[in-house]
Order: structure tokens, then sequence, then C-alpha cells
């Protein structure tokens, strides 16, 4: 039996404390507060869980969590906001650059596209003439 939560597929396998990292906006502490919340215990695995606590589970992170397509429309419609305004975190996040403070001179290779401006290695090419 799939236990089916905010549209993802939770895996089977796991414990049910791990499973719920699975759904985008529950990491470990969340998932273990909804877990004492619904007084089931972490150490389960998913599909030991029954009918009743996977159905309680369902209700509490649906109705009272932010998750999956609701947060990430959020999350999106506050960097629309911040580049609306112009403030400076909008900005960056326009330019494609680090918003919190981070250095850019060297990291952030992954936002700025893996820019490797640096000449190598600095031999020479001289001793590769042919004859």
């Amino acid at each position: 039996m799939a236990v089916r939560i905010a549209g993802i597929n939770i895996p089977n396998d796991k414990r049910v404390e791990i499973a719920l990292t699975y759904i985008y906006g529950i990491g470990k502490v969340k998932s273990n507060r909804i877990l004492a919340e619904a007084k089931v215990n972490r150490d389960t695995r998913v599909n030991d869980l029954k009918e009743e606590e996977a159905n309680l589970l369902r209700e509490i992170i649906e109705k009272k969590n932010l998750v999956e397509g609701d947060l990430r429309r959020d999350i999106q419609s506050n960097i629309k906001r911040l580049k609306e305004i112009g403030c400076y975190r909008g900005t960056r996040h326009t330019k494609r650059l680090p918003a919190r403070g981070q250095r850019t001179k060297t990291n952030s290779r992954t936002v700025r596209g893996n820019k490797r401006l640096t000449m190598g290695s600095g031999k020479s090419k001289a001793g590769l003439q042919k004859t």
C-alpha cells in the first residue's frame, strides 16, 4: 500500500520520520512535530502504518502546513515582489547572484554558470612543437 500525502508517494521501506521529509517543505524537525501531534511512533515503517494513522498524518500535513505546490508558489511570489520593488535582494535574484551576503570572487560557481576564468596550469606549449 503506497501512502500518498500532498501529491507525493512516500517510500514504503523507510521510517515515517524520514519518509515525511520527501515532501517539499517538511524537514526532520517538522516531521517529528507532526508525528508527535498525530501520536505516531517515529520508528514505525511506512508500510506498517495503519490506515487511520496515514489519514491523520495526511490531514495534519495538508491542513496545517504549507507544503509542495502552495509553498513553491508562495516563495516565487515573494521573490517576484522583491524584484518589483527593486530592493537589493530583488536585484540579486534578477542577476542570478547570491542574495544573502556570500562572496562571489570565488565560490558561487553554480550560480554564475561555472565560469572558470583562470589561465590553466601555466605551462608553456613550446615543448609540443611538431618537427
